[in-house]
């Protein structure tokens, strides 16, 4: 067959992307700002939806008047910030994503890792966001919630009885994931799950802890929970985060003095080469 009937051919069996999207070429410098602007607003306009594929590379770059190179930068950038999902093959391409709440979670990450979030406020808004789903969780929870609930503290248990303390601290924040889905709001759900990552990592940082009090604290919120006593409820999870909050920021202030004591004690310890030198000297100052 042909070339030109072959790739006749290869063009009609490819997904279609999306015909009625369409874009203007860049202007400025900053292309990717452009291109993420340009695409919220084929969103907006209801032009793209979720799932909606965008058309392919060679296309794209010609429109937006960008190298093939530059386009590829900015599709990487949009994936990261959650707005498209790239898949690779034949059918592949770039879609709009249905999981741009991605963006918070990377946000709230980044946020911390510079140190613009501070553990105290990590863990005193954690308290005030637990609350708010406790209270509409209790209100909404099915009999497969509380089963999921009851599952979970038998998995921490597990975890916790085998010294495990990576899985323990999984199955526990696991916990406040399910909390967050029995609200039913995808909002509550994605602010959840972006603090509870950022907290995965300060949980690792400070290491294996105490937190005896997590796991009866859990059974007694679950009676609350099934006897439909919000109050009690939301008043039982809130005293055990803020139990593990102090616990928490009193590991930071450990680890922090050590730290603070080991700067000063190489600072004020004689270097080895100030060392090396006096020792020569002593020793030509010595009768052999």
């Amino acid at each position: 067959m042909p070339r030109s009937k072959i790739d006749s051919a290869a063009a009609d069996a490819a997904p279609k992307a999306e015909p009625s999207a369409s874009f203007s070429a860049i202007k400025s410098a900053r292309a990717f700002e452009e291109i993420a602007t340009q695409i919220r607003d084929e969103l907006i306009a209801g032009r793209l939806k979720v799932g909606s594929r965008l058309p392919a590379e060679r296309a794209l770059s010609e429109q937006f008047g960008v190298s093939r190179n530059t386009l590829r930068e900015a599709l990487r950038s949009l994936e990261h910030a959650g707005l498209i999902r790239l898949q690779k093959g034949a059918s592949g391409g770039a879609f709009i994503s249905e999981r741009s709440g991605q963006a918070i979670v990377t946000g709230l990450l980044d946020m911390y890792h510079v140190g613009a979030i501070q553990p105290a406020q990590l863990t005193e808004a954690r308290i005030w966001l637990e609350s708010v789903i406790v209270r509409e969780a209790c209100v909404r929870a099915t009999p497969q919630d509380l089963e999921l609930l009851h599952h979970n503290i038998e998995e921490a248990a597990q975890a916790n009885a085998q010294g495990n303390f990576p899985l323990r601290a999984q199955k526990h924040l696991e916990f406040h994931r399910i909390l967050a889905r029995m609200t039913g709001n995808p909002i509550m759900v994605i602010m959840m799950n972006g603090m509870l990552d950022v907290l995965q990592h300060f949980i690792n940082s400070i290491g294996d802890y105490s937190n005896v009090f997590v796991l009866p604290s859990r059974r007694r919120f679950m009676k609350h929970m099934e006897e439909g006593n919000v109050a009690a409820a939301v008043e039982e999870m809130e005293t055990s985060l803020k139990r593990l909050q102090r616990s928490y920021l009193s590991r930071v202030e450990v680890k922090a003095d050590a730290a603070a004591a080991a700067a000063e004690v190489a600072a004020t310890a004689p270097s080895p080469v100030g060392r090396s030198a006096r020792t020569a000297r002593k020793t030509r100052a010595e009768p052999g």
